[in-house]
């Protein structure tokens, strides 16, 4: 997991020459844009890393599993992040678990 603060660590490390209280005002100023664009109804597309729009929750027969109360939740908008191609073949390409990891030592013997 990585956090802001962590973030802006990270970054002042690579950009040494600039003061970490500027990179902390760009990466704030970054998030609360991109929380703005999001809010208002917009779609953000970062390049190689992926992209953000909102998809809509209609609303849904539930219950409460406490009280077993019947209830209909409201409808919302939820925040979907598309990963970009780049950013999945980086992460894909990371990871390398055998395919019997995966599938269980024992994945052959069920189809007896």
């Amino acid at each position: 997991m990585l956090i802001k603060s962590q973030l802006i660590t990270e970054v002042s490390k690579k950009l040494s020459h600039l003061p970490e209280k500027d990179i902390a005002l760009s990466v704030n100023h970054i998030v609360v844009k991109m929380a703005d664009i999001l809010s208002e109804g917009g779609r953000i597309e970062i390049r190689g890393f992926g992209s953000f729009c909102l998809h809509y929750r209609p609303p849904r027969r539930a219950h409460n599993p406490k009280t077993g109360e019947k209830l209909v939740t409201e409808p919302k908008h939820a925040v979907h992040f598309k990963p970009g191609k780049e950013l999945r073949e980086q992460v894909n390409n990371s990871r390398h678990i055998p395919l019997t990891e995966t599938l269980g030592e024992d994945a052959d013997e069920g189809d007896e």
